[in-house]
């Protein structure tokens, strides 16, 4: 034990020690500006480096005005000071405590390459898919999520809203990697994400073991936007077009060091008229039931988003986002409907008007934990997230008939809707690099569906309306799907592989309440898939791949009742449907050499069980129903090039051409056919003095036969014009889609007993939009369109 004088000589020395220590800290202060007006820069970071090893010592953020506070352990640090859009600014061997004032001065060469990037949408390749990064295309301000993915190589959607990628259905539409209740099946509400929200388009035609096994033709993954520079930013968009199409938007995000916030909100009025004609003609008897008609259906919509990125430190980040929209529809219809006689006599006519409501709240939230688990190496990560959807909709309709000839055969009725869709999914992902070549994936996905409709139909008899119990019924559908797989990769300096497999267990239930009928199914299944990919040059590359597919009929497709809007023309479900599976090969060149670029490639695909809908038709009633009809195989060949002739002009364009061969038999009754397909668009984008820019688009969808008719093809043409002002803060936007009202979807069947006739038309719409941004960058563009 230390003597008593000894100890007060110890403690003085530790006092004296610690005061050594604190006299070598410098407390740094500062302020950091912009060059020219010397506006403050919050949120600037601010780093003491140690210029030996280039290590960080220590950091700290600028407040609003631009200062800094900051304690280093010693003189003769290198003080690094950051912001995104400007070039970093370094000041060596700091030794004293007052920096003064630090300019930034912007990067231009980013600035520049960030312009490049984000004026035109380009496509680049990955080792088992295409990222079609969306840009500002003048056609497509103020459009749609389904106008942008017309707009991708390879991607078709017709008038309805249904997708096809190389000409086939059956895609799986999924929004940032998973699947959303914006892309299910009760409407078009992927229609509703607007084109300024999405960040790039990602097609995938042969899906690695990653992703899920859903969707015969392949994958599509829309990723959105989420803006994350420092401070705050935002922009302010008003919208008005014609036909109706009037929306106020406001989109804001503030960044700080830990936290990313975001928020978007908007609200507005559309209006899609429509005009229809169909034909339903009974061979057999010779009569015939001719209708025509026009509709409009408007939406006024209010939608609000906000979420949070919470960066716990440099290798952790927790997410959570909200999304809630609220619709109100109204949808009026005037209808005249006209029956023949063999001879061609009109007997009967009839005036029907509809006019319905629906009210339409949806909500979405997820939660999603990344974590980086080395910090030079980015791609060692685990991401693990759940997700949650609900849309509801309570939809009322009345039904007018006037007689106008003869005798109406459908009277005044109502029909009562009480849709329910909730939809849970939960995923894990881990990604672990072995080497600079090799690469692991292992993960898991439970993706849970319940969907309930009741549905009611009344017919009016004298003053009051009386149930029909045959047409009103409630349908219960239920599916759950577990899914695991494991993928490995290697990728050299000029070649690469990757294989996966992936297993999947489904469970899937309906039940059709009003008669107690219910149906279960089961099954397991194995998805291998298989990529590669080679380097011949510095400008040429090859890729192949192969992957199994699957789809899984979903809720209309089983739901055996239908919707009476048109009682000639219905569509029903088959409970007892089964799914369709899909081999697909694919083979492709990529050529790029200076301003040209260049993408050929033959594909194959070989379908089993093929679902599709085939017209069942009794006294001239055309019920459309669901069934399960042989295999098709399918060899097809695709081009895309861009081309930049001169600095001010660029032209692209897509091609794609598909052999459809068919093999099916129905109850006795050969279904064998044979048809050829193509698609087409070409753009071309002109830059023009005092910041103005205008782009054309023409595209073209050939006719194909289908499995009992025939689908006629049609051309349609975009248009756009942008001027933009203050520095990019302000900007004007004029889009026109289908300029001449050219695209019409038509079809008709030609059967030994019956021939049927169908012709949609929306027109042409044009949009106006005006946006400012305000903070760092340029404005946004935020459309303020419904989200869901």
């Amino acid at each position: 034990m230390p003597s008593s004088h000894v100890r007060p000589t110890i403690l003085a020395l530790l006092l004296l020690l610690g005061t050594c220590v604190r006299a070598q800290e410098i407390e740094l202060t500062g302020r950091v500006v912009e060059s020219g007006g010397e506006m403050p820069v919050e949120f600037a970071t601010v780093k003491a480096v140690d210029p030996a090893t280039a290590d960080m010592v220590t950091g700290t953020t600028t407040d609003p005005a631009g200062r800094f506070t900051l304690s280093v352990p010693r003189a003769g640090l290198t003080l690094e000071v950051t912001f995104l859009g400007f070039a970093p600014t370094r000041i060596l061997d700091v030794t004293t405590a007052e920096v003064g004032t630090i300019v930034l001065r912007p990067d231009g060469e980013t600035l520049a390459e960030v312009t490049v990037t984000g004026e035109r949408s380009t496509t680049e390749f990955r080792l088992d898919k295409r990222v079609f990064n969306v840009g500002k295309d003048l056609s497509s301000s103020g459009a749609s999520a389904l106008e942008v993915l017309n707009n991708v190589p390879s991607v078709t959607v017709s008038i309805e809203g249904r997708i096809n990628l190389r000409g086939s259905g059956g895609v799986q539409i999924l929004i940032d990697g998973k699947p959303s209740v914006l892309t299910s099946d009760n409407g078009n509400a992927l229609g509703t994400i607007t084109a300024d929200m999405i960040e790039s388009v990602e097609v995938i035609t042969n899906p690695s073991a990653k992703y899920q096994a859903e969707g015969t033709a392949g994958i599509i993954n829309i990723v959105l936007k989420k803006e994350e520079q420092r401070g705050l930013n935002g922009s302010v968009t008003v919208n008005t077009g014609l036909p109706n199409n009037h929306s106020v938007g406001l989109s804001v995000n503030r960044r700080t060091e830990k936290f990313n916030l975001f928020g978007q909100a908007g609200v507005g009025y559309r209006t899609f008229p429509e005009i229809s004609r169909a034909v339903n003609r009974d061979l057999a008897t010779g009569t015939e039931v001719r209708s025509e008609g026009e509709s409009d259906k408007n939406e006024q919509f209010y939608n609000l988003i906000l979420g949070t990125d919470y960066h716990i430190n440099d290798r952790n980040v927790l997410s959570l986002t909200g999304h809630f929209a609220y619709e109100l529809e109204t949808e009026n219809a005037v209808t005249d409907f006209r029956v023949s006689d063999p001879d061609g006599m009109l007997t009967d006519a009839w005036r029907r008007t509809e006019a319905t409501e629906a009210v339409n709240p949806k909500w979405q939230y997820e939660l999603n934990y990344k974590r980086e688990f080395d910090a030079e190496d980015k791609d060692h990560l685990l991401i693990a997230s759940a997700l949650g959807n609900s849309f509801t909709k309570d939809q009322s309709s009345d039904f007018t008939t006037n007689t106008i000839e003869g005798q109406a055969l459908f009277g005044d009725q109502r029909t009562a809707t009480d849709f329910g869709e909730t939809e849970y999914t939960f995923k894990l992902d881990y990604t672990r690099p072995v080497s600079e070549t090799v690469t692991l994936e292992t993960g898991m996905q439970y993706e849970f569906n319940d969907v309930g409709n009741d549905f009611s139909v009344s017919n009016r008899v004298d003053d009051d309306y009386l149930l029909v119990p045959e047409l009103t019924n409630r349908f219960e559908y239920k599916q759950g799907v577990l899914g695991a797989y494991a993928t490995s990769a290697y990728e050299g300096e000029r070649w690469g592989v990757k294989a996966g497999l992936r297993v999947e267990k489904t469970d899937l239930s309906t039940l059709l309440v009003t008669t107690g009928t219910d149906t279960e199914q089961r099954y397991h299944n194995l998805f291998p898939t298989l990529h590669t990919s080679y380097k011949l040059s510095e400008i040429a590359s090859v890729q192949a791949g192969y992957s199994r597919r699957i789809f899984r009929p979903r809720l209309w497709d089983l739901n055996p009742f239908f919707n009476i809007r048109d009682n000639f023309n219905v569509r029903a479900g088959n409970p007892y449907l089964q799914p369709e599976f899909t081999d697909s090969y694919e083979l492709t060149a990529i050529l790029v050499a200076g301003e040209l670029s260049l993408n050929a490639g033959v594909y194959h695909r070989y379908t089993t069980d093929v679902v599709e809908r085939v017209s069942f038709v009794e006294e001239n009633v055309n019920i459309i129903r669901p069934v399960n009809l042989g295999s098709s195989r399918t060899n097809g060949a695709e081009l895309n090039a861009k081309f930049r002739p001169v600095d001010w002009m660029t032209l692209s364009g897509d091609l794609n051409y598909n052999h459809f061969d068919r093999t099916a038999a129905l109850e006795g009754v050969s279904y064998d056919f044979s048809t050829d397909q193509l698609n087409g668009r070409a753009v071309t984008k002109i830059q023009l003095p005092l910041d103005v820019e205008i782009e054309v688009a023409g595209n073209l969808r050939s006719g194909y036969r289908t499995v009992q008719g025939q689908v006629s093809g049609y051309g349609f043409v975009d248009a756009g014009l942008r001027k933009k002002a203050a520095k990019g803060r302000l900007v004007l936007n004029v889009s026109v889609r289908d300029a001449f009202a050219t695209r019409i979807d038509e079809q008709e069947a030609r059967q030994p007993d019956f021939y049927l006739y169908n012709y949609r038309r929306q027109g042409r719409f044009v949009i106006v939009g005006l946006s400012y941004g305000f903070g760092k960058g340029e404005a946004m563009e935020f459309a303020g369109q419904k989200q869901f």
